[in-house]
């Protein structure tokens, strides 16, 4: 189960990271954009090909950086709402 929504967890970030537009995506080189979504795209449609040692990696090693990388772009809550 753990497995599944783990993987379940990167397809959605991969999905998110496709929705973004060219402009955005352009804006910041410094996230991995293409790998992001090819990752999804492995999870969602080549199941054979899902590694679980990558899947290690990108959780424990890059899933970390990525978050450093994203917080800055993530505007504040309005008031009402925090």
């Amino acid at each position: 189960m753990l497995q599944s929504a783990v993987e379940r967890q990167l397809e959605i970030l991969g999905e998110a990271a496709r929705r973004m537009s060219d402009n955005f995506r352009q804006a910041h080189p410094e996230i991995p954009w293409s790998d992001i979504i090819g990752q999804r795209n492995v999870i969602a449609h080549q199941y054979e090909e899902i590694r679980q040692e990558r899947i290690w990696s990108v959780v424990t090693s890059d899933i970390p950086t990525l978050i450093t990388q994203l917080e800055p772009l993530i505007p504040p809550l309005p008031p009402e709402i925090e």
